[in-house]
C-alpha cells in the first residue's frame, strides 16, 4: 500500500535502500578535524548521555578519520554481536552473576558502564548509518551515498545494506532475513 501511495509522488525508477535494523544503542559520534572528540547515547531525544570514556574501547569505531569535515556528526548503532553475547553470558554463569536478557540489554549496560575496563572486554560493534551535523562537508540527496561516504571515511558500515530496484525485491531481502535475524 505504501508503494502504490509513493507512486503518486515519484515517477521513473525508484531504488530502495535496504539495511538490517539492529537491536542496540543509538549513539552520535562527533569528530573535529576528523578527531573523536564526543560520543553520546540519543537519551531523552534532547539530553543524552556522555560516553565517550567507553566508546573510545570500542575496536571498530576510528580514533581518527582521514579527509574528514572540520565538523563530523556520525549517528549510528553500538550493538552486541550474537556470539559475543553468547560468550558473555557463559562468563556470567561460571562467575555466578546475572544474565543479560538479550543482546540489546547487555550493549546498553555495557556502554553505560563507569568502568571503561568492563566495556573494553565487552566485545561491542559499532555500525555507522546516518549523518548529523556536517560543517564544510558533502550532502548527499540517497542514503546509499551517505553509507558510501561513511565507508570512505572509514567507518565501519552494515555489509549487508543493499539498493534494490522493485518492492519485491524488498520483501525478498525482507524474508531473507527473517530467516536469519536470530543469528
Amino acid at each position: 500500500a505504501w508503494g502504490k501511495r509513493m507512486e503518486r509522488f515519484i515517477t521513473g525508477q525508484v531504488d530502495f535502500a535496504c539495511e538490517i535494523k539492529l537491536d542496540g544503542l543509538a549513539v552520535s559520534l562527533i569528530y573535529e578535524r576528523g578527531q573523536l572528540v564526543r560520543a553520546a547515547t540519543r537519551g531523552d531525544g534532547t539530553v543524552g548521555e556522555d560516553i565517550t570514556h567507553n566508546v573510545l574501547t570500542i575496536k571498530s569505531i576510528p580514533h581518527q578519520l582521514q579527509n574528514a569535515p572540520p565538523l563530523l556528526e556520525v549517528r549510528g548503532e553500538v550493538f552486541m554481536p550474537v556470539s559475543a553475547f553468547t560468550r558473555l553470558n557463559e562468563q556470567q554463569a561460571q562467575a555466578g552473576e546475572r544474565l543479560f536478557a538479550n543482546p540489546r540489554n547487555a550493549a546498553a549496560g555495557s556502554i553505560r558502564q563507569k568502568d571503561s575496563r568492563i566495556t573494553a572486554g565487552r566485545e561491542l560493534a559499532f555500525f555507522a548509518y546516518q549523518l548529523g551535523q556536517v560543517n564544510d562537508g558533502p550532502s548527499f540527496e540517497k542514503h546509499h551515498q551517505t553509507l558510501g561516504y561513511l565507508r570512505e571515511l572509514g567507518l565501519p558500515v552494515n555489509p549487508e545494506n543493499r539498493v534494490l530496484p522493485s518492492l519485491e525485491a524488498v520483501h525478498g531481502y525482507c524474508q531473507q532475513w527473517q530467516e536469519k535475524r536470530h543469528s
